[in-house]
């Protein structure tokens, strides 16, 4: 489990292997996260844009940059989190990611950026 706190905003990020499968005639490993955004602050925030940068240990990197999470902008009052879960695939067996949440700070209607530290993505059988 990896955590980080960025301006009163904890973000929590477990993740699985969830398995191999076979895309357009290429292993593909696929992967979930799980990640909760705990609002330690005194203010009520609303989650709206997402950053990703996926690397995968054949040196390709994916960019993903998108409105809210799963589809949602989630506001989180002070003392309460959102959780959620998503997954990605990787040509490789061992890979990584790390990003930013842009937020709304609904009392000083200031916007700001909190940050997802790098989780690491790896197969079972990859590391000893």
């Amino acid at each position: 489990m990896i955590t980080q706190i960025t301006k009163g905003i904890k973000i929590t990020v477990k993740t699985s292997f969830e398995g191999t499968f076979f895309k357009n005639y290429k292993m593909h490993f696929a992967f979930g996260y799980c990640i909760t955004i705990e609002n330690q602050s005194k203010d009520s925030v609303q989650l709206t844009t997402r950053h990703w940068q996926i690397f995968d240990a054949l040196n390709r990197v994916e960019i993903v940059d998108g409105e809210g999470v799963i589809g949602k902008k989630p506001v989180i009052k002070p003392g309460e989190s959102y959780s959620y879960n998503s997954g990605c695939l990787l040509t490789s067996p061992i890979g990584a990611m790390r990003g930013h949440f842009n937020m709304i700070n609904f009392t000083s209607t200031r916007r700001f950026r909190v940050l997802v530290p790098t989780f690491k993505l790896h197969a079972p059988f990859a590391l000893n």
